[in-house]
């Protein structure tokens, strides 16, 4: 079955051009203008995926993804033309899984919907692996993880990291997906700071912190987590 992408944005041209480069890659792809009329397509027929526009009338991106994500977690990429580091992360806060800034390339964009939904697809087995007590858990209220039936206390930006290397289960995560993730949730995300917290995660974790089994380095990319090696 086709997965289905529905776009949304107010730029006619911007909508066709999208919906015939998508459906030429084997999407299905449904369209809205403006964010009340998405609410009403979304009901009629679910997307796997959306790509939202900021600025639009009626009821803007902003507006719109804050609507969603009451009841669900469907994955959302953001496009738009708003560049300021402010913009990029209030669409994260508001629950965004990606921003792309216009003008980009289609096969970026095409890059990007893959990459989130591998992810959606990890948080789903995720979830579905904690619920049939996988070898990782995650205890939030109290910092704590649980490994190997090993359970360990981490801080707060520690937790933050490893909290979004478990969303990705198997999947490489890039620097600068784990750096505004800590921006997102106040911590400084700079390079440097994510080395440190990826090395005293390793000391606190891994048997051997030198060979790591959990948390490994995917050069020139970021970090994977996984229990399977």
């Amino acid at each position: 079955m086709k997965q289905q992408i529905l776009a949304i944005d107010d730029n006619k041209n911007a909508v066709n051009l999208i919906k015939t480069f998508f459906t030429d890659q084997g999407f299905g792809v449904t369209t809205a203008y403006n964010g009340r009329e998405a609410l009403d397509v979304m009901q009629a027929s679910p997307p796997d995926l959306i790509l939202l526009d900021v600025m639009m009338p009626h009821m803007d991106g902003y507006q719109f993804i804050t609507t969603v994500r009451r009841t669900s977690d469907i994955p959302i990429i953001m496009l738009t033309a708003k560049r300021n580091e402010e913009d990029v992360i209030r669409g994260f806060e508001l629950g965004a899984d990606d921003y792309l800034t216009k003008p980009f390339r289609m096969r970026e964009l095409l890059m990007r919907i893959r990459a989130v939904l591998r992810r959606s697809a990890a948080l789903i087995s995720t979830a579905e692996a904690q619920q049939n007590k996988s070898t990782i858990q995650l205890d939030k209220a109290h910092l704590t993880i649980t490994l190997a039936e090993k359970t360990v206390i981490l801080t707060p930006v520690e937790f933050c990291v490893f909290e979004r290397l478990v969303q990705s289960m198997d999947l490489p995560v890039h620097r600068a997906t784990l750096s505004t993730h800590l921006i997102m949730h106040q911590f400084t995300g700079t390079e440097t700071t994510i080395k440190v917290h990826i090395r005293n995660l390793r000391r606190k974790i891994e048997p051997n912190p030198m060979n790591p089994t959990y948390i490994k380095t995917v050069f020139g990319v970021g970090y994977r987590l996984t229990c399977n090696d």
